[in-house]
């Protein structure tokens, strides 16, 4: 059956509207202060809770307070340094690659261009999005486990790839909503649309989503 695509355009509108009164100090749950820590949290946070990021980044971004100091650090202390985000070795040496190619190339400076980005060590397009859209105002859609999740639960698609569903949601949402829906909808997946025991009853979206499983 082929969806009405204004009625999926309605219904996505009316998503938002209810997300943003269920959770109206959705932000960035990673903490940073400069596009380079926000660079650096990102890369972390592959495989890795927002909040152990922030636990590490608390102390890291006090040793090394700038993109040179990521430069010039050794590569092996660092790796220490961020060792409980796992994966610490790859993302080491990729946090210092990367921090190298924006003093050498980008006068210190991180790139504003998803080519750009993603041409850096260790960023792929979900974590170039992530910045484009918080540092840059750049309209982006960063795609989770909890957006594929909860927009196949929702209806709108039935895909696992990342890129296929940001296609998809960016024909379907307005672009003024693009970098604060998946604020939403993380903390929607976080407190009441939970992986394992989805809370229906108490979900705002229950009478919008195919899904919902509500008893009478």
């Amino acid at each position: 059956m082929v969806k009405n695509i204004v009625e999926e355009r309605k219904r996505a509108a009316e998503i938002v509207n209810r997300l943003k009164l269920e959770y109206p100090d959705a932000k960035c749950s990673l903490d940073y202060k400069t596009d380079n820590q926000l660079l650096v949290a990102t890369i972390l946070s592959a495989q890795c809770t927002d909040k152990r990021v922030n636990q590490i980044t608390s102390n890291l971004f006090e040793k090394y307070k700038n993109v040179e100091s990521f430069a010039n650090c050794d590569v092996d202390e660092l790796s220490q340094d961020i060792r409980s985000a796992g994966y610490h070795n790859s993302k080491a040496r990729s946090i210092q690659g990367s921090a190298i190619r924006i003093v050498e190339e980008y006068n210190s400076k991180v790139p504003k261009s998803m080519e750009e980005l993603v041409d850096l060590p260790g960023v792929g397009r979900k974590t170039a999005n992530c910045v484009l859209g918080e540092c840059f105002d750049v309209p982006s859609m960063v795609i989770d486990t909890h957006m594929i999740r909860i927009f196949n639960l929702l209806g709108f698609s039935d895909t696992q790839s990342a890129v296929k569903l940001e296609s998809e949601l960016m024909d379907l949402f307005e672009e003024k909503d693009w970098v604060k829906l998946t604020h939403l909808i993380i903390d929607h997946g976080r407190a009441v649309c939970i992986a394992r025991r989805p809370q229906c009853d108490k979900c705002v979206l229950a009478g919008l989503c195919p899904s919902a499983n509500i008893s009478n």
